[in-house]
Order: structure tokens, then sequence, then C-alpha cells
């Protein structure tokens, strides 16, 4: 009997996803060779591509972990293909998320993709399924830091190195936020299994407006001053400097001009 887990198509990586993949690896491959001669343009399209990489295997960890736990509708819903245009919100999936990394260098948490909780049993799989998203981030991070922290950067690119420096605090800040007990996000979505009844039924109408809430906060200069401590505290723990975060930045903001004190080669 054919099902939505077994049709081959729903799992079929999509054309869309390989050719984000492919953007990632010519570019990744221009910024470390020198190819471009404007460097910034070829970090900032390599940052934005692997960025949008990222936000995909967030949504796909969801539906995987979802698709395991018993919800085998994620199948014929296209979120096993990798397109992120199968996600319920193509705008706050991937738009925002792109539009937030070239206004404000940071990680907005990406869109969603739905989840039939009703054909899920068990406490700890609905945990699951909501930490599963930002653990990729998680994990992202753990790759593009791994040249700092492994002591490994001898022959790395001056202008790649910044562009993983900038795309490792894009997925810290992503993880940060995704994990915020805030209603709305990932990290509420870990503890509302285990919380009684009478607390969340006050909250949910709150849910839509849980990132809006955040963000409001994020304006206020202490509170921004405080969250971005913690994620140069995270990135000096991984071994990224300022001046790499920093300067990987102006590069991916390649329209603003060249910036005299990230020539200097530390």
């Amino acid at each position: 009997m054919t099902t939505a887990t077994t049709r081959h198509s729903d799992r079929r990586i999509s054309p869309v996803f390989v050719g984000i993949l492919a953007v990632t690896a010519v570019t990744g491959w221009a910024t470390w060779s020198g190819f471009a001669e404007q460097p910034g343009f070829s970090v900032f399209l390599f940052v934005t591509a692997a960025w949008v990489v990222s936000l995909c295997l967030h949504e796909y960890a969801h539906a995987r972990t979802a698709l395991h736990s018993g919800d085998i509708s994620v199948g014929e819903k296209g979120y096993l293909t990798l397109n992120p245009l199968k996600y319920t919100h193509a705008l706050l999936s991937i738009v925002l998320p792109v539009v937030f990394v070239i206004m404000g260098g940071i990680g907005l948490p990406g869109g969603a993709v739905f989840i039939e909780r009703g054909r899920i049993r068990g406490r700890w799989r609905h945990s699951l399924i909501s930490a599963a998203g930002p653990l990729t981030n998680v994990l992202f991070a753990v790759v593009c830091t791994a040249p700092f922290w492994l002591d490994a950067l001898d022959g790395v690119p001056r202008d790649f190195r910044f562009a993983l420096a900038f795309l490792a605090l894009l997925q810290v800040t992503a993880a940060i936020l995704n994990f915020l007990p805030v209603p709305g996000l990932d990290g509420y979505g870990v503890l509302e299994p285990w919380l009684p009844y009478g607390f969340k039924r006050p909250v949910e109408p709150f849910a839509p407006f849980g990132l809006l809430f955040v963000f409001a906060l994020l304006w206020l200069p202490a509170v921004n001053g405080a969250f971005f401590d913690v994620v140069d505290s995270i990135l000096k723990s991984l071994q990224i400097s300022d001046f790499d975060t920093y300067c990987g930045q102006e590069l991916y903001r390649f329209w603003q001009g060249s910036n005299d004190f990230c020539q200097i080669s530390q």
C-alpha cells in the first residue's frame, strides 16, 4: 500500500534546494579563491545562500522528527524535500529572515512547517520536535566555527574567514532566539507539553506575536546589549574574535563600500 511515507517523490530533494546549495558552493569557492572582482558581493551571496540552506535544514529537522514521531502527513506536504516554497508561509520562512540579516545582521528564526500534533503521542516526542530545529542551528554553528576552535585557520583566506565568522554569528543568534521560552518560539514548544493546561490556555492567543515581542525588546538598548554580550561570549569561547564578526558583517554589506580597518590582517 502506498502512503505519504513510502512515495519516493515525497522525500526526493527539491531542485530548488539543490540550486541553493549550488549557489552556496560556487560563491564559497569565489570567496575562497578571490575569483570575484568584488569580494564583498561574493561574500554576500555565499552567506545569504548558506543562511537559506540552514533555514531549510532547520525546518526539515522539525518535519523529519515529526515523521518519526507519528505525523506521516509531513511527507505529502512536501516538507521532506527541503523545498522552502513548501513551507506554511514562504515570507516568514525565507524572505523575512534574509531581510533581517541584510538590515541588522541577526539570525531571525524561520517560519513554519505545520505539524499535526494530534497524531503524536508522548510529551517527549512533542518536545523533541520543537527542539530539533534550533539544534540544527547549533550544529551548523559548530561546523562554521570548527576551523577557529580547531586552530586550523592556516591557509584559510581572510575574506572566507570573515564570512564564516559572520555566518556563525547568525547561527548562534538564531539558536538563542529559537530557544527562548516565549510562546510561538521553539523554546516554548519544548516546554509546552510539560506545562499545566491552566497556564497554557491563557497564553495561546499570544503565540503569533511572540517573535514580534522579542524583537520589540531587542530594540531596547539594555536588552540588545545584554543579548549580544551573550552572543559574543559564545563566539569567543569558540575562538571567534569581534574583529572577525565585525569585518564579516562589513564585507557582507558590500554596498556600503570598503572598510579600511578590515583590510588589516590579523
